[in-house]
């Protein structure tokens, strides 16, 4: 009777998941995967310290970013014309990354009204589609980023936009240019994309300015994910994160909030420095975390140092993810411990 009570409550704990503890998460020997990288136009020396610290470990680069103007014409910021100039001298495969970002006097990230303007009939996606591959073959790269976001929720945006990535693909093999497109988690991978370009999906911001402290991703997240990816036509890509975020008197399951903001890697190390305070190595997502207190405020800090961006490449390899994307070059302070294998 007793042997069976054990057997029983043995059972449970397995089931439950209280007597069985899964590793930590950490960075170990994965198959090779393919490192490309993001250089912003907003801090193009730091992306260019982080390029030289990884050398020749990086397969390619893309440019961040085009984006339009207030006259839905695409806007290309000059720090993004002297990439081109820079990285012609380097042996990297290139891409322009395209985002559905307004710039110049009305900004507006991720802008829904925007896309329905570029997609919304016909004739505008054809002059989309035409627009996009002319000035990527002007540049000389060797592909186009297609990095729409906030579209998935509104049904008859989401099918606007297989279209016109039907239409880009179709446009970009023409025209002897790669097409990446980069997929938000929450986007449905199973609503019919195209084979041909490699689809790119980010598994970050499980935690940030949306939402309590915590990673930008974690075991959980990094495999629902890499499970729901199946849906996707081969090539699958995934996208990580680098930095963290930072926040301020949250509590009360987020009633009570001061101020939350991204910061870098480097940003994150400074403040550990200079409020004297040690961070902690999370089990379940690698990342590093940290407290503190300072002029009537509790500070909360997440980030992902190179420990962290390898625990999650690791992880993806060996999920069968060829091809890892790191958002972004700049602010960090060990990357050149990137690991491709």
């Amino acid at each position: 009777m007793r042997s069976g009570m054990i057997c029983l409550l043995f059972l449970l704990c397995v089931l439950m998941g209280g007597c069985v503890e899964a590793e930590p998460l950490r960075s170990a020997q994965h198959p090779p995967v393919h490192l490309t990288a993001w250089h912003s136009y907003w801090d193009m020396e730091g992306g260019s310290q982080d390029h030289a610290a990884l050398r020749k470990k990086l397969d390619a680069i893309s440019y961040f970013a085009v984006s339009y103007d207030e006259n839905d014409t695409l806007y290309v910021p000059e720090e993004v014309r002297a990439m081109v100039e820079e990285y012609k001298r380097k042996k990297l495969d290139t891409y322009l990354t395209f985002t559905n970002d307004i710039i110049e006097k009305r900004r507006s990230e991720k802008d829904r009204e925007l896309l329905w303007r570029l997609l919304g009939d016909d004739a505008a996606m054809d002059r989309t589609v035409e627009g996009i591959v002319a000035l990527a073959a002007s540049f000389g790269v060797h592909g186009v980023e297609l990095d729409y976001e906030n579209f998935a929720k509104d049904e008859k945006l989401l099918q606007r936009y297989l279209v016109f990535t039907y239409r880009l693909s179709m446009a970009c093999v023409q025209n002897n240019l790669k097409l990446r497109i980069v997929l938000e988690p929450s986007v449905p991978f199973d609503a019919g994309f195209a084979k041909g370009p490699e689809y790119v999906v980010m598994l970050y911001n499980l935690h940030g300015k949306h939402s309590g402290p915590g990673a930008k991703a974690d075991r959980a997240f990094i495999e629902k994910t890499l499970a729901k990816m199946e849906a996707l036509p081969e090539k699958r890509a995934v996208a990580l994160a680098t930095g963290g975020c930072l926040w301020q008197d949250y509590g009360l399951f987020g009633l009570k909030t001061g101020e939350r903001s991204f910061i870098t890697e480097r940003e994150a190390v400074a403040l550990a420095n200079q409020h004297h305070a040690v961070p902690e190595r999370d089990e379940e997502s690698a990342a590093l975390h940290f407290t503190f207190e300072a002029d009537g405020h509790e500070t909360e800090v997440w980030y992902a140092d190179s420990e962290t961006l390898n625990a999650w490449i690791t992880l993806a390899a060996n999920h069968g993810i060829a091809s890892v994307s790191i958002w972004r070059l700049g602010g960090n302070t060990d990357i050149a411990q990137l690991r491709s294998q």
